[in-house]
């Protein structure tokens, strides 16, 4: 019987995006393993379709949130996984790994339930000054096992999801996606605007986002006062902005999801920095990308490792110091 894996990041969309990048590892020393993917509610639609998993489990934490993790515990002890992997360093999932009846439980010594682990992990940030990305930080829970190296994360849209957008590419053209759920994260709007009036008239420009993001795409649409600029914020899924992304000739983004969907399908990005660091381990990984933020160092600047809901100092010039002549420079 094939080996059995479960991977466990229930956490955010990037999260989810980057912890892909173990899939691709575990497929590639493992061939004839099965794999399954626990992920949190709205999350499932990144990986349903992807070809080297067996399930996706999806855990809804909005409502009767330890009913349902109780029906996963029990679903994960009937099926007996040979390792689970827990990337999440949080009580809950802690629980789950710790009593699923896995062969080997792994997951990173900051989980509360660490020391109930067949094998903890040291999270390690930064080594000798350098800053490590996420997907190597994720890699350390299988590197025991396989070998040193960070497979990069992908996506597999399918092929409805590439018939969906097609028609989006017959000229060439650039992606924007302008929101962040934090404050402190976006670009601002009028910033946004401003960039897009000096983006060469050969280019069609499409504003990505969920449903949420449509109000602010539009009045970047509106105040852009250009035909070329589209705002496909809630017309398309995930797969769907990602695939559209891929055959982009730049996409721009803030330091938020959409960055890590032009890392899964190696798409050419821009990713704009405003009050956090690329050196916090989760930059762009894309053979082409770019890294635009405030030339000068600021006193205030980072004000966390997340985002905030406002500018601390009410200024905010991490943000409104960046130039349209840097964002300008990636697509020259």
């Amino acid at each position: 019987m094939p080996q059995q894996f479960l991977i466990i990041q229930t956490a955010f969309i990037g999260d989810v995006v980057l912890a892909t990048g173990l899939i691709e590892k575990l497929h590639h020393h493992y061939p004839e393993a099965v794999i399954d993917f626990m992920v949190r509610r709205g999350n499932e639609d990144l990986v349903m379709n992807h070809p080297h998993l067996r399930n996706v489990i999806v855990w809804d934490k909005k409502k009767n949130k330890l009913k349902n993790l109780w029906k996963i515990l029990k679903q994960a002890r009937k099926t007996r996984y040979d390792k689970l992997i827990n990337i999440q360093r949080f009580a809950a999932t802690g629980i789950l790994t710790a009593f699923s009846g896995a062969t080997e439980t792994i997951g990173f010594d900051k989980n509360p339930l660490s020391s109930l682990f067949t094998k903890k992990i040291k999270h390690v940030v930064s080594v000798q000054g350098r800053a490590r990305h996420e997907i190597e930080r994720n890699n350390d829970l299988v590197a025991y096992f396989t070998d040193e190296t960070a497979f990069r994360p992908k996506l597999y849209p399918a092929n409805n999801d590439l018939d969906r957008v097609s028609g989006y590419k017959s000229l060439p053209y650039l992606t924007i996606s302008p929101a962040s759920v934090w404050f402190t994260k976006q670009y601002p709007g009028e910033k946004w605007i401003s960039f897009i009036k000096q983006i060469p008239d050969h280019y069609n420009i499409y504003l990505l986002g969920g449903p949420g993001d449509q109000s602010l795409a539009e009045e970047i649409r509106k105040s852009s006062d250009s035909s070329r600029v589209a705002n496909l914020c809630g017309q398309l899924n995930f797969l769907q902005s990602a695939a559209l992304m891929k055959d982009a000739f730049m996409n721009y983004v803030n330091d938020s999801a959409p960055m890590h969907f032009a890392s899964a399908m190696n798409a050419p990005v821009t990713a704009v920095y405003c009050s956090t660091l690329p050196l916090f381990g989760f930059g762009p990984l894309s053979d082409k990308s770019f890294i635009v933020e405030i030339p000068e160092p600021l006193y205030c600047r980072p004000c966390g490792l997340h985002g905030r809901s406002s500018c601390p100092e009410s200024h905010f010039f991490c943000a409104y110091k960046i130039s349209d002549g840097q964002l300008l420079e990636t697509i020259r």
